[in-house]
């Protein structure tokens, strides 16, 4: 380290006060953990990286921003230190100074070396840290490069490790536009816009109330196809938290008020904009896995826990009849990030197999699968299932042997089941029990005693038991039922007070049902000529895709290409349903220009999607609004039309250049290959403004794009008019336009798909028709991956132009 009168000597040379608002270079006391993250758009847009170190804040210039992808190494070239001051400042730096350009604070908190290490390890070359941040959290890594030939500054290169705050390469520095100190964006700085916080838009409504709850039903295999996602069975309770007015409440799966014995929790879910209604496990940690045993103590002596949350019920209106996966889209989006207390329930598309048998090899208890494109329905259904890795299930507890060896209080407890509306033996379980367990079962059990037993059990079975009334119940693991229908090897879990004694039956696995699809004919019929393509390749191509597709095609007004005798032939639009299309297909009224009304098509399942394929589509188009408020949109698109003699390098200058001009504006944007020629640039919003504003937005935008850049642009859909320029096809963003959704196939020679990509792999490609329907695996495993991760979620409304 320097000597700390040196430490800032080379900032205030570079600087004249007299000139710039950054604050002076004077050491100062600090807590000696902080850390701050300034955007810089000086000669070159970077961000700066900045930690609390011996009273300064060492600086690195972060070229493409914090990546938190594990795999990307991002180049942080070493600057000078700057005084801790400097962490609060935000502004403009003038032209002609050092480092002249608008400055953001885009993030700051806390830090702390790893345990075993050190800050003094900067000085080797290396650092390995924590950050608790309002953006950036988790462990990073900081490693000097060696220096190469006479290069004099000091390259380093930050990464992020792999733990739960990882995520997509660029899902920071693309999403997060805004100041988080003022909520200003670039442009409002640079122009002097008086800070002020944007106030988040409250929802209306109250919190709301608990629900029944949707229960799996138990099956002896996984089900097969993509039609199903998976998770993990969590070890834990049941919880609904329900969050509004600034506070939560956590009721059991049987409406019990627990918010009490889950106090962190709530604190946590309270942070979440409410009113919001999220459906998950509570579940302890032991050795990095859910322990049943680990939460009764966590709960009982202020333990840890985490609420994995893997539905949600309701945000500002009930979101229960929505698809699965479109319900799971959004509850990560609602979740706060970097929350230890709150954890999303990842899953997996299909492969549900290899998921149970890795969570049978880890130990755990299973995996729950549940149809992705299934509303919510409380009770026992089979659109979620449960294939569990050993038997395991809750008794009622009806009385106990007392152990007659020294320090052992309790030898074994007695079992019952519910069958038929009465109560029945079902065996013991003798094993499981620590001291404590048995000390505080025993204390419980002899206030329960009664002097019959509460059911008939067999001489031999109730010689020495003591009765108790039938109230408790246990979790048990079991290896099978005998043919006396008693339970064999069995182990004691846990007492469960989250479930009435009346409700404990026996389960009994059966067969997952089968995949119920739409019946397609002729599916040898070739749909795509050249290309081999067939009806029935289509179809499937479809139900594989559903689960991905359906939150941008689920319950949106759609217009259909239809192509009966295939892509070669006469295709035609379809948007109005007159009831041809079956039960499948639904139908929203919608007022027309003239003042009267006319059913537009929707679906909302795989089933609605592959009974539209049956009758001849190959394309879905769909609206930029929902059916619940078709008048209120919840996206814009900007389509590039490229002239002809354009090729794909200038159709993506084009798109990088409208996504900075929108980033700017404090506007997250996402690109999708159409599959044809051209770019979706689409711009993901909160449905708060209606047509008129949105349509005028749009075209102001690409009027002004044009203007500014005339050599490249063009907003008007004259032919002429575009020799050699591209086309800012804002139209789309008006009532009743539509445009093709993603992952849908064009009817274009080699089936081609619209696929949404990362800005981050969007200059590496070469052709808007890279994937096709014969890619399905791939953009599966893509929609589910970290690269396209919080793809089209966005919290944003229009700014004013």
């Amino acid at each position: 380290m320097a000597k700390r009168s040196d430490l800032l000597a080379t900032y205030n040379a570079k600087r004249d006060f007299t000139r710039t608002a950054e604050p002076a270079g004077t050491l100062a006391p600090g807590h000696g953990n902080a850390f701050v993250v300034q955007k810089h758009d000086a000669t070159r847009l970077h961000w700066d990286f900045r930690l609390e170190i011996d009273g300064v804040l060492k600086s690195w210039a972060v070229t493409r921003g914090p990546s938190l992808d594990p795999g990307e190494k991002r180049l942080a070239v070493r600057t000078e230190d700057h005084p801790l001051d400097y962490a609060g400042f935000e502004g403009t730096i003038p032209a002609k100074e050092y480092g002249g350009g608008t400055v953001m604070l885009w993030d700051r908190g806390t830090w702390a070396p790893i345990e075993g290490k050190s800050a003094k390890d900067l000085d080797k070359g290396h650092l390995h840290f924590v950050l608790d941040g309002e953006r950036m959290k988790g462990e990073w890594l900081l490693i000097r490069l060696k220096p190469r030939g006479k290069e004099t500054r000091e390259n380093w290169l930050l990464r992020k490790i792999d733990d739960a705050h990882a995520g997509g390469a660029d899902t920071l520095v693309e999403a997060a536009l805004t100041s988080i100190d003022t909520g200003r964006t670039m442009d409002e700085i640079a122009e002097g816009k008086r800070p002020a916080r944007k106030a988040a838009r409250p929802r209306k409504g109250t919190r709301p109330k608990a629900q029944d709850v949707q229960l799996a039903t138990l099956v002896d295999a996984v089900p097969a196809g993509n039609g199903w996602l998976h998770e993990v069975k969590y070890d834990g309770y049941r919880a609904l938290v329900a969050v509004g007015g600034g506070a939560a409440r956590v009721f059991t799966r049987s409406g019990l008020d627990w918010t009490d014995r889950f106090p962190g929790i709530a604190e946590a879910a309270a942070a979440i904009q409410g009113p919001a209604l999220i459906d998950g496990e509570i579940v302890a940690m032991k050795d990095g896995k859910p322990d049943f045993s680990t939460l009764q103590d966590a709960i009982s002596n202020g333990g840890e826990m985490v609420l994995f949350a893997f539905d949600l019920l309701a945000a500002g209106e009930d979101l229960r009849p929505l698809p699965l996966v479109e319900r799971k889209q959004r509850l990560a989006a609602l979740l706060p990030p970097g929350e230890l207390g709150l954890q999303f329930a990842e899953h997996v598309v299909g492969s549900g197999e290899k998921l149970f048998d890795a969570m049978c090899a880890e130990g755990l208890e299973g995996i729950v699968s549940k149809r992705i494109d299934a509303p919510y329905r409380a009770g026992r259904t089979k659109a979620w299932l449960k294939v569990k890795c050993t038997h395991r299930q809750e008794f009622v507890i009806i009385g106990w042997l007392p152990s007659s060896a020294k320090g052992r209080g309790l030898r074994s407890l007695l079992l019952g089941l519910n069958e038929d509306g009465k109560l029945r033996y079902a065996g013991k379980v003798g094993t499981g029990f620590d001291a404590d367990t048995q000390a505080t079962l025993v204390n419980r059990l002899e206030k329960l005693a009664r002097k019959t037993a509460p059911v008939e059990v067999p001489r031999a079975a109730a010689k020495g038991a003591m009765w108790v009334r039938p109230t408790l119940v246990a979790e048990v693991a079991f290896a099978e039922f005998t043919a006396e229908n008693v339970v064999r090897h069995a182990s004691f879990i846990g007492l469960r007070g989250d479930k009435p004694a009346k409700a404990v039956v026996a389960e009994t696995p059966t067969a997952p049902p089968p995949a119920s699809t739409v019946k397609i004919s002729s599916r040898e019929r070739v749909v795509f000529p050249g290309d081999g393509i067939t009806k029935g390749e289509l179809a499937d191509y479809y139900g594989a895709m559903a689960g991905v597709m359906l939150p941008w095609l689920g319950r949106r007004p759609i217009s259909l290409v239809r192509c009966p005798q295939g892509r070669a032939k006469q295709c035609f639009f379809q948007k109005h349903d007159a009831g041809s299309f079956g039960e499948q297909v639904h139908h929203v009224d919608i007022r027309e220009k003239d003042g009267g009304t006319e059913p537009y098509l929707y679906v909302e399942d795989a089933a609605g999607m592959l009974a539209c394929v049956q009758m001849g589509t190959i394309e879905f188009h769909g609206w930029g609004a929902r059916v619940e408020d078709v008048e209120k949109p919840d996206r814009l698109v900007f389509d590039l039309d490229p002239d002809e003699g354009l090729d794909f390098d200038d159709v993506k200058r084009a798109a990088e250049q409208i996504k900075t001009v929108l980033a700017d504006m404090g506007l997250t944007s996402f690109p999708m290959l159409s599959g044809g020629k051209g770019v979706h640039v689409i711009v993901p919003l909160t449905p708060h403004a209606e047509w008129p504003a949105v349509k005028s937005f749009a075209d102001r935008f690409a009027r002004a794009l044009a203007a500014d850049d005339p050599d490249r642009f063009v907003a008007t859909a004259t032919k002429a008019k575009r020799k050699g320029r591209i086309f800012i096809d804002w139209l789309r963003n008006q009532r009743g336009a539509t445009a093709v959704l993603p992952y849908v196939v064009r009817a274009r020679p080699g089936a081609p798909v619209a696929a949404p990509v990362a800005w981050s792999e969007f200059k590496r490609l070469d052709t808007a028709g890279r994937w096709t329907l014969r890619d399905t695996d791939e953009l599966i495993e893509r929609a589910e991956s970290r690269l396209l991760k919080g793809w089209g979620i966005a919290d944003q409304v229009l700014p004013e132009i």
